[in-house]
């Protein structure tokens, strides 16, 4: 079996997919639909969204499967996004690549398979629309047109998804996506039994930036505070910008006490920022952190309720100290 090898520009295409915000979410409508049609539109048994992340390929839609995941290592996709068309192998078992692989050998059984790089809309392949079937068959032009543009769908629907989900002015997540990862994360931990720990934080002293300096300049301030927070946290951290002046962190695997340290790190880096920026003003912050038990099973929103209050009790009492 030949693993796949990685693309030239695999740091930016993990950036680019981790930017989507559509990893680990739900099953949805608009990509189900477009498997759907492609396993009636070919007769396949098997019809997938795929996404190739660092170590796995992960299914956003999948029909005539049940499982929503496989490793990279053994996957298909992960050589058909070194390819710019669709990477097509008629029969396995005659392809020294894969006459051995797990998924020709066991379940589910591939014999044929064709997949279509999905571009995100800056051109880079973060996965495939792909077709798999249980015996060997041809596939021709005309197949290739109608399977290019079936995976063209499936791009719109990633920009639309990553538009709905992010934030316009500082390009992290928005209050929408971050509840629909948050409450999947949340999921995740109490099913492995992990901790895991959401803050709160407030700018402080935010409006005096946009009344001495002018909204751009506010709206720069926000957007310097989200590459920190970028910087600083952990790709498997959810970070995003609430509205406002208002920004929230999950980390999941994470105790308060871990949470605690973190936010201090990233005190630090903002500090070092301040220092370096001299634009007549610094960026401070005020938190409040709470532990999710999974044994409890709290929903994201009692979690930010109760880091808001934690976090207002926390600035209310900096304004009796000034």
């Amino acid at each position: 079996m030949k693993e796949p090898s990685f693309p030239e520009n695999e740091a930016l295409r993990l950036v680019t997919l981790k930017s989507l915000n559509v990893l680990d979410t739900p099953a949805e409508e608009r990509f189900d639909r477009v498997t759907r049609m492609a396993r009636r539109m070919f007769r396949v048994p098997v019809a997938l969204v795929s996404l190739v992340d660092e170590n796995r390929q992960w299914f956003k839609s999948a029909q005539g499967i049940d499982t929503c995941e496989t490793p990279r290592s053994v996957s298909f996709c992960g050589h058909a996004i070194l390819g710019d068309d669709i990477f097509v192998i008629p029969n396995a078992l005659q392809d020294p690549r894969f006459a051995d692989n797990p998924l020709v050998t066991g379940d589910p059984h591939i014999r044929f398979y064709a997949g279509c790089p999905l571009r995100s809309a800056g051109g880079v392949k973060v996965g495939t629309l792909c077709l798999i079937d249980h015996v060997p068959r041809e596939f021709e032009e005309e197949d290739a047109i109608a399977l290019r543009d079936l995976a063209a769908m499936v791009e719109d629907e990633l920009t639309a998804f990553q538009s709905a989900t992010t934030d316009e002015l500082t390009r992290i997540s928005n209050r929408r996506g971050f509840l629909q990862l948050a409450q999947y994360g949340l999921n995740f931990c109490s099913r492995h039994h992990l901790p895991a720990a959401l803050a709160f934080i407030d700018l402080d002293r935010f409006k005096p930036i946009n009344d001495k300096f002018g909204h751009a300049e506010g709206d720069r301030a926000l957007m310097a505070f989200a590459e920190v927070m970028r910087a600083c946290f952990r790709s498997t951290d959810l970070f995003a910008r609430l509205g406002g002046d208002e920004f929230v962190v999950l980390l999941a695997g994470a105790t308060r006490d871990d949470a605690q340290a973190v936010l201090e790190k990233f005190g630090g880096m903002l500090g070092a920022y301040n220092t370096r920026a001299q634009r007549g003003y610094r960026l401070y912050f005020s938190c409040g952190v709470v532990e999710f038990d999974p044994a409890a099973s709290h929903s994201v929103e009692e979690l930010l309720a109760a880091g808001d209050a934690h976090m207002y009790a926390i600035k209310a009492a900096k304004r009796e100290l000034h």
